[in-house]
């Protein structure tokens, strides 16, 4: 079984202004709860805080997005969506949830490189303002990647990472990368 699961891209890089790289697998497992109600579920299951708006927290092996008043996004180990699925199902019995391991629905790439050109990279290609005091490191912002849906965040301020469904993994690589390009600096930020 194994030997079927793979990741969108096989781990495709392109060097230029900044760095694009597919992560490979990583695990992602969706909840959609009443989020008031459902702190202790969390922290029980994951170790982390709830994450206030836009916000992420780190846990025990995994962080927590908050993507919207109803969801979370939890990133994981690939190996332990399942279960992080069945223990957030069992701690939130009796509460109205899904929790869904969407893995394997989704692509995740790691842009790196120096801060101005990062956020230039990212600018180019989302009506998102990339600018450091709008989208600092620790929070994230779902949004537009020219045509496609996405979430953009900063684990530091030279490293960012942008989330999008696996169907257009190759159509947002091939967008980070062009925007990449050198020759394309365009210094604003």
């Amino acid at each position: 079984m194994s030997d079927l699961v793979k990741s969108a891209l096989a781990g495709a890089r392109a060097e230029g202004l900044v760095t694009v790289e597919e992560m490979g697998l990583q695990g992602m497992v969706t909840l959609r709860a009443d989020l008031s109600a459902a702190g202790a579920a969390i922290a029980k299951v994951t170790g982390s805080d709830m994450p206030g708006p836009r916000a992420i927290s780190a846990g025990q092996g995994c962080r927590v997005a908050w993507m919207s008043p109803d969801e979370l996004m939890i990133l994981c180990d690939h190996a332990q969506a399942d279960r992080m699925v069945a223990d957030l199902t069992a701690a939130l019995a009796g509460q109205h949830h899904l929790a869904v391991n969407v893995s394997d629905a989704r692509a995740l790439f790691r842009v790196s490189g120096a801060e101005g050109p990062l956020r230039d990279t990212l600018a180019k290609i989302t009506p998102a303002d990339m600018a450091a005091d709008a989208l600092p490191p620790g929070e994230m912002r779902r949004t537009r990647l020219q045509q496609v849906a996405g979430a953009i965040w900063f684990e530091t301020a030279t490293e960012a990472r942008v989330i999008c469904f696996r169907s257009v993994a190759q159509y947002t690589f091939d967008l980070l990368a062009m925007s990449a390009r050198p020759g394309g600096a365009v210094g604003y930020h």
